[in-house]
Formats: structure tokens, C-alpha cells, sequence
């Protein structure tokens, strides 16, 4: 697993969430071939179809692939919204701009990374919420990237 200690942290005092369990078997659904557009249907829908498995399509890297429910409403000026589901891949590295899953000072939260000239920022993107600048002496593990949001619409 590639977890990111930032400003030589130690290993922090918690237990990491369980895995999400991704079958074998491939989860498979009909696809469109073509992009929808949000305007009138083409008559030749009805006529391409394409099949896709999920697992391949959502997930890069199935052992190192968490899914965390959003708690808050600190992301939702880029569309993450309480009880979102967020697919976090730990085997990606974590850079400036990234949306990543945090661990500072033993809470986790989702925010987008800022790392620039020295100082780590944890970026919400709600203007009610201030950035959090890690200060030293703070924990701070860089647990995950997210890489989907899980928004139920229905």
C-alpha cells in the first residue's frame, strides 16, 4: 500500500477501514457505444449496444480499493455530498490537486490536496469551510486518492 507520511509523521493510532469485497465474477451492463447528449434521442439507440463489467470500469486496482461513505458536506462544490460513496485507490500517489482521502491527527476526512513551496493545505471546496494548514507537529497521513464518486440520482 502506498500511504504517504507528510513532514516525517509517525504511524498513526487507527484502524483502517475493511476492504471492498470485488467478486470474480463480472458485473456486466448494456452500454451505450456513442456519448448522450442531453438533447433528443438518436433513433439509432435502439440499434448499438455495447457491454461493459463494471469492476473493470470503475476499479484500477481491486486490492487496494476502499469505499468510504461521505459524511458532511465540505466537498460539494465539486459534487460530493453526504452519503456519496467514494471509491479511494491507496496504490496511487497522492499529488498537489488530488481529492484524497486524510488522515490528520487520527480523523479522516476527504479534501483536495495543496502541497506547494513547503506547506500542506487540506482544500475544501465549500466556501463555509476554511483550509486546513498542517502545522508542525501534526499528524498527518495521506491516505488514498479518490478516484469515483458513487452518487445516487433515484
Amino acid at each position: 500500500m502506498n500511504t504517504q507520511y507528510i513532514q516525517g509523521m509517525q504511524t498513526p493510532a487507527f484502524s483502517p477501514p475493511q476492504a471492498v469485497f470485488v467478486p470474480d465474477a463480472k458485473v456486466w451492463l448494456e452500454m451505450c457505444a456513442w456519448a448522450v447528449r442531453a438533447g433528443f434521442p438518436s433513433p439509432a439507440a435502439d440499434h448499438t449496444r455495447k457491454r461493459i463489467d463494471l469492476n473493470e470500469h470503475l476499479i484500477r486496482n481491486k486490492e487496494a480499493t476502499f469505499i468510504f461513505r461521505v459524511k458532511g458536506d465540505s466537498m460539494s462544490g465539486i459534487g460530493i455530498y453526504e452519503g456519496d460513496e467514494l471509491l479511494v485507490d491507496r496504490s496511487i500517489e497522492a499529488k498537489h490537486g488530488n481529492i484524497v482521502l486524510a488522515v490528520l491527527n487520527d480523523d479522516y476526512t476527504v479534501k483536495r490536496l495543496h502541497r506547494r513551496g513547503g506547506v500542506v493545505k487540506l482544500m475544501a471546496e465549500n466556501p463555509l469551510y476554511p483550509p486546513i494548514v498542517v502545522k508542525e507537529g501534526e499528524e498527518l497521513v495521506i491516505w488514498g486518492v479518490v478516484t469515483r464518486n458513487l452518487h445516487k440520482l433515484y
